[in-house]
């Protein structure tokens, strides 16, 4: 990560934290499952099959529905000369999710917004991917620990950095959905969608080769 331009660095902390958000309302409103985290919903999925049949149902419905989200995700980055593309159709994907929360409907909100955050990982795919989790963080703070070992031991003293930073990103992005999700509940989805539009904005000016 530390080789990735500023920038991008800033692009994808700034993907992390709109995960972060999302998958805080999520959690909050599912009581205890992700939209993001598919390692929490695998957990989830294994204490289930210990004794909780609904759990282990639940889980495996949003792993599954995650993995169809990645797929899709790639399929459009796959099309598409901008990367903004991907992250348009997470947007748009994210405000049907507020749509449905609006109208009472948190579990389909949920399913909308776990495929949402499947696909928002194909963000970067068509420049090779990202050597960094956009919505998941155990890598990051591996590489994190890492990189402070290499420091400790007379490396460079600033490569922990750029994952210090990218895990922070994800934590303040779910503290406010935290803090959203107090105020509005699942409707709290439009502040992602709202996110992630003008974060496909921001992206609209790069162009992939083919």
């Amino acid at each position: 990560m530390k080789r990735l331009p500023r920038r991008t660095r800033h692009e994808a902390a700034a993907i992390a934290a709109l995960a972060g958000y999302v998958d805080a309302v999520g959690f909050l409103s599912l009581g205890g499952f992700f939209v993001s985290f598919m390692s929490g919903n695998s957990t989830r999925l294994a204490a289930g099959l210990a004794g909780a049949a609904h759990d282990a149902l639940v889980a495996s419905a949003l792993i599954a529905t995650f993995v169809a989200g990645v797929t899709a995700g790639f399929l459009v980055a796959r099309r598409s000369a901008r990367p903004a593309i991907v992250v348009a159709v997470v947007a748009a994907l994210l405000a049907v999710a507020a749509l449905l929360g609006s109208g009472r409907e948190p579990w389909a909100a949920a399913f909308v917004a776990t495929f949402a955050m499947g696909a928002v990982n194909a963000a970067f795919a068509r420049e090779g991917g990202l050597p960094v989790g956009l919505t998941y963080m155990t890598g990051t703070l591996v590489k994190l620990g890492q990189s402070i070992a290499e420091a400790l031991s007379g490396g460079d003293r600033g490569a922990w950095w750029p994952y210090a930073w990218h895990w922070a990103a994800l934590v303040m992005g779910a503290t406010l959905g935290a803090l959203a999700h107090g105020w509005a509940g699942v409707a709290a989805l439009w502040g992602a969608s709202l996110a992630a539009a003008l974060i496909a904005a921001a992206l609209w000016p790069r162009r992939v080769e083919r």
